[in-house]
């Protein structure tokens, strides 16, 4: 492993205690990014290493050595079996991988930044790069021999910052719209498409909110990952990340359809997998979530009917609505060689091993070639997060990110506990959003 000391000891202790990554109040991650961190275990970077860099590196092989957070068991054989055609591919380097629990992934990054004990390769949450292209982590690669005009402009954007590449974008997924097909057909109401406003998704929860059984609910838990569900009503509303007070209408949407009692009002404390938990045992009619649950339902839930479709839209003359990115990067730690990294990175920007990784993953690829593989667009459900993508942006991207989801995902909050009016939670996020925004300058 390569060691060296990137930044200054006083902005990893500045870092170090306010950015908490995407679960900037201390849950999870937005799990857009990976069903990863809905399990964070114990133990530190040095737990469990797998592969075989020492046995490369005293065979005369450089060691690269990649730190991931992957849990489930599909993603540890994806990175694995990922790693071993790497290493089958060519006899110069050797990689492998360091497992490094979620809840402590950037702390762990923090210390290693302090410390000089750092990887080749970090695999990280997309909105998390941002913050640590600033701190000096990552190094230039825009010389990589990398397509880089074939990544979708959404994830590429999140690994660069000056017009500079800083790695390639690794997985990236967004939430869409599903419903049970079952519960529609008996109360004889359609389905939602891509053509369903906001009113005709109200009426739609309403109808659909009886025998126990709640038209709608999101995870809107007090975290980045509540942050990840609902900025895209704000979005779809016509506000934005800084623009709060834009985004009115959608604040107004939420309060409405809680108190009506068509919007899971204990939603402020679900995270996705307690939302699709609840839609898989047909307590709720449709949910806000991400393709990385449907294994899962495939598993579990064989039998569920149910379908996928985008988000809807704000009202008839609006385009499709937006989502909000999820999904992880590919950053190289900056270091005087870093041609091990590179190389690991121009290994998986080739599509079939890009189509291959994604399948085993459970997301998407973020090259557009590769996401138009049969696998995805024959395939119903996956065809419409990949029609959602179309229209799904990163969060920020921001080196501030952090503070910015504290500030925003507090006045969700508070619409939706109904703590607050809409305007005033508008005009107090507003407030809040300001700051940060000063703060950047």
């Amino acid at each position: 492993m390569k060691r060296k000391i990137v930044g200054s000891i006083l902005c990893m202790a500045m870092l170090a205690g306010t950015l908490a990554g995407c679960g900037s109040k201390g849950g999870n991650s937005a799990q857009g990014s990976s069903p990863a961190g809905e399990a964070a275990g114990a133990g530190d970077a040095s737990d469990a290493s797998s592969g075989s860099g020492d046995e490369g590196a005293a065979q005369g092989k450089e060691s690269v050595v990649i730190w991931d957070y992957f849990e489930t068991d599909a993603q540890k054989t994806m990175m694995q079996n990922m790693i071993d055609g790497f290493n089958q591919s060519q006899d110069q380097y050797e990689a492998s991988h360091v497992y490094v629990p979620f809840a402590d992934y950037e702390k762990q990054l923090t210390l290693g930044m302090a410390s000089g004990e750092l990887p080749d390769l970090v695999i990280l949450d997309g909105c998390g790069m941002a913050s640590f292209i600033e701190m000096d982590l990552f190094g230039d690669v825009s010389n990589a021999d990398i397509n880089w005009d074939e990544y979708m402009e959404g994830p590429m954007s999140s690994t660069m910052a000056d017009g500079k590449h800083y790695g390639i974008p690794f997985a990236t997924n967004c939430t869409a719209l599903f419903y049970n097909k079952d519960l529609f057909d008996a109360a004889n109401i359609e389905y939602p498409d891509e053509d369903t406003t906001w009113e005709e998704f109200r009426e739609m929860a309403k109808a659909l909110t009886k025998d126990g059984v709640t038209g709608f609910g999101n995870a809107a838990t007090g975290t980045d990952e509540g942050t990840f569900q609902c900025l895209q009503w704000l979005y779809t509303a016509g506000g934005d990340y800084q623009n709060i007070i834009g985004g009115t209408d959608a604040y107004h949407l939420m309060q409405e359809m809680v108190a009506e009692g068509s919007w899971a009002k204990d939603c402020v404390n679900w995270t996705q997998s307690d939302a699709n938990n609840n839609f898989v045992a047909g307590n709720l009619a449709m949910q806000q979530n991400g393709p990385w649950q449907i294994p899962g339902i495939e598993k579990e839930a064989a039998n569920l009917n149910y379908g996928v479709t985008v988000l809807p839209k704000k009202d008839a003359d609006s385009g499709q609505a937006t989502s909000i990115l999820g999904g992880e990067n590919m950053g190289a730690v900056k270091q005087d060689d870093m041609s091990g990294a590179i190389a690991f990175m121009e290994y998986y920007d080739q599509t079939e091993v890009m189509i291959d990784c994604m399948v085993q993953y459970g997301s998407f690829p973020p090259k557009t070639e590769a996401a138009q593989d049969s696998y995805w667009t024959d395939d119903p459900i996956q065809k419409a997060f990949i029609k959602q993508l179309d229209t799904s942006i990163p969060r920020g991207p921001s080196a501030s990110w952090p503070a910015y989801s504290d500030a925003i995902q507090t006045g969700f909050q508070e619409v939706m506990t109904s703590a607050k009016t809409p305007e005033k939670a508008a005009e107090d996020t507003q407030a809040a959003v300001d700051k940060v925004k000063a703060a950047e300058k």
